[in-house]
């Protein structure tokens, strides 16, 4: 039948033996260590073998072989090392074109083609299907599967038990996935391994490319698809079961203490694995215990009292006096760009002082602290958990005076100063750098930043604090940093949500007790970010903030009475005449003082609100 001369034709012709047979051993075993580190490099490897197995004719050196698609200087030197070596072994004469009697055959591309180790099993399995007839069918694509405790497997999990909480909102930003998922992970999310440049979260990219996750919004958003929360919960399954093997003996003995501890266990606490839950079981109980003492004291109604409060804070947020240490933390702008030389001082200065400092990013500020948790490293693994950080109430600005003009005159420093009231902080503080010859040839006079700096302590209320130089501002950095580690040194920090600020701290006073109730360093840090989605409220604010004259006191003042446009419109309309719209906010009293907002003021906004047309 002419109908069968395609299937006769069809079949595979066997391909030739590569000939280059040592360059390919050696650039599988580069390949199959660089698999086993978990280094990205593998893959470049990996195509370097895929371009030498089409390439038909032999290489009398590495040199020839960059003539090939990704050979590069790099694997070029490696593979010229290596020869030069097997030389020195086996004689000047010895043949590169066929392998040692005692080495292993390195195979054709089938075998070193794929860094997946199942792929000879699916390569078997679609052999004995092409022999069964159907010579058309293409193999079936491996599915993904991340690696166990790798930082897609992590991300994956995370997100799966987030979504099972009752009334949870369906996503998580990266700060907050990052925490959650990095007891599920053996390398860190932040902190790259040495000689490598990745992180466990550079596998994210990996699972949004495999349309397991889905990533929206500014700030970013993270979610699974139906595809990720499939593929989560099979691997939820095997967690689970994997758990339920060893644990059966170990809740045997430990029945008293989980009695004990299930009343410290917070129910509606945002989904923590229960990994880290068992790890964080003794802290708390120590907490409870401490607490209790504390309140031994006084009667027993008040015992009862403090033993409920105690156990009503969110769960394993309790750091104990001696369990943390207090450390800065330094705006990584204020070591990077500008003048490199001036900014690596500063870094100089505080290392020379000894001050325990971390480079890292700040949505708000240039300076704070935090009392991070002292960890210990777990047998096995390279890197030691990541303590939780609460920040304490100490939040500095740095200001030369060059960098105050310039904030001056677009705006920068009158939201600077809003974004710091508002980051949650109790105690910021203005760090004012330069004296004043060096404000001399600036754009503005220095009687308009001298009034901006005095301005900034008397009506703001910030603490200001003026020094000449980078090596008076390191010195300083150093004096508040042992300041407050021999504050916060006999205090026991309780992490606060930022919905809860202020009610603890009177709480605390009059219990009398040494203990801080603080914001941990993810919630804050992401409160802070400048383009976060906003409220209307806040888009109001801002909008207000923008008249002369306007300052965030008198901004807060008309948002207590109109919290939105709509609001502050609605009342106008009720207003029978001009001159009463006018003068509708004039009245509103404002700031510490309770002075009124004034019939200026509250003609310049009902002139922007209610004037038709372009303002003139």
């Amino acid at each position: 039948m002419p109908g069968s001369e395609p299937v006769r034709f069809g079949r595979k012709r066997a391909l030739p033996s590569c000939p280059n047979p040592l360059f390919l051993q050696w650039l599988t075993e580069l390949r199959d260590e660089a698999k086993e580190k978990g280094l990205k490099i593998q893959y470049t490897y990996q195509k370097a073998i895929n371009s030498l197995n089409k390439y038909p004719l032999p290489l009398k050196n590495a040199k020839e072989a960059k003539i090939l698609q990704n050979f590069g200087d790099g694997i070029c030197k490696i593979l010229d090392d290596k020869l030069q070596r097997y030389y020195r072994e086996n004689g000047p004469n010895a043949s590169i074109h066929c392998l040692p009697k005692a080495a292993p055959p390195p195979g054709r591309a089938d075998n070193n083609n794929t860094l997946a180790p199942s792929r000879e099993r699916n390569d078997a399995g679609d052999e004995g299907k092409h022999r069964g007839g159907g010579g058309g069918t293409k193999k079936k694509k491996r599915e993904y599967i991340p690696q166990k405790r790798s930082g897609g497997y992590a991300v994956l999990l995370t997100l799966y038990r987030q979504s099972q909480i009752p009334g949870s909102k369906g996503y998580m930003f990266k700060m907050e996935l990052q925490s959650e998922a990095q007891p599920l992970c053996d390398k860190s999310f932040t902190v790259p391994d040495l000689g490598s440049k990745y992180t466990a979260w550079s596998s994210v990219s990996t699972l949004i490319q495999k349309n397991l996750l889905i990533k929206t919004h500014n700030p970013a958003r993270y979610s699974l698809t139906d595809e990720g929360l499939a593929l989560a919960e099979r691997l939820e399954s095997v967690e689970k079961e994997a758990k339920n093997l060893p644990g059966e003996d170990r809740s045997e003995g430990d029945g008293l203490e989980d009695e004990e501890e299930e009343g410290v266990v917070d129910l509606t606490g945002s989904g923590d694995d229960e990994e880290e839950e068992r790890e964080s079981l003794s802290e708390r109980a120590t907490c409870v215990v401490q607490s209790r003492s504390n309140a031994g004291e006084s009667s027993l109604p008040g015992k009862t009292q403090n033993t409920l409060t105690t156990s009503r804070k969110p769960s394993g947020e309790c750091l104990l006096p001696g369990a943390y240490d207090v450390i800065l933390c330094v705006d990584f702008i204020e070591t990077t760009g500008g003048s490199h030389h001036r900014k690596q001082e500063l870094v100089r200065e505080l290392q020379r002082n000894g001050v325990n400092f971390d480079v890292r990013k700040l949505n708000v500020g240039d300076f704070l602290w935090v009392a991070r948790e002292k960890v210990t490293p777990v047998p096995g693994q390279l890197r030691a958990p990541a303590g939780r950080e609460l920040v304490l109430d100490y939040i500095i600005e740095r200001k030369r005076m060059d960098d105050l003009c310039g904030s001056i005159i677009d705006g920068r420093f009158r939201e600077q100063k809003f974004r710091l009231k508002r980051c949650g902080l109790r105690r910021p503080i203005y760090l004012v750098e330069g004296s004043s010859s060096s404000a001399a040839h600036l754009s503005l006079p220095e009687t308009t930043l001298q009034q901006a700096i005095v301005n900034t302590q008397v009506v703001d209320g910030f603490f200001v604090k003026r020094v000449q130089d980078v090596r008076e501002s390191a010195a300083y950095l150093t004096i508040m940093t042992r300041y407050l580690t021999k504050l916060y040194q006999n205090r026991t920090l309780i992490s606060r949500s930022r919905e809860l600020e202020g009610d603890v701290t009177s709480d605390e006073e009059e219990r009398g007790i040494p203990s801080c109730s603080l914001i941990s360093f993810a919630e804050f840090n992401h409160g802070a970010v400048k383009n976060k989605c906003q409220t209307v409220r806040e888009v109001f604010a801002r909008q207000l903030m923008q008249i002369s004259g306007l300052s965030g006191d008198k901004a807060a003042a008309i948002l207590g009475q109109y919290s939105t446009p709509h609001s502050l419109l609605a009342a106008y309309e009720k207003c029978g005449s001009e001159a009463e719209k006018e003068k509708l906010l004039s009245c509103i009293r404002y700031g510490k003082l309770k002075r009124n907002l004034g019939p200026a003021l509250s003609r310049t906004v009902y002139q922007l609100y209610c004037t038709p047309g372009a303002l003139t």
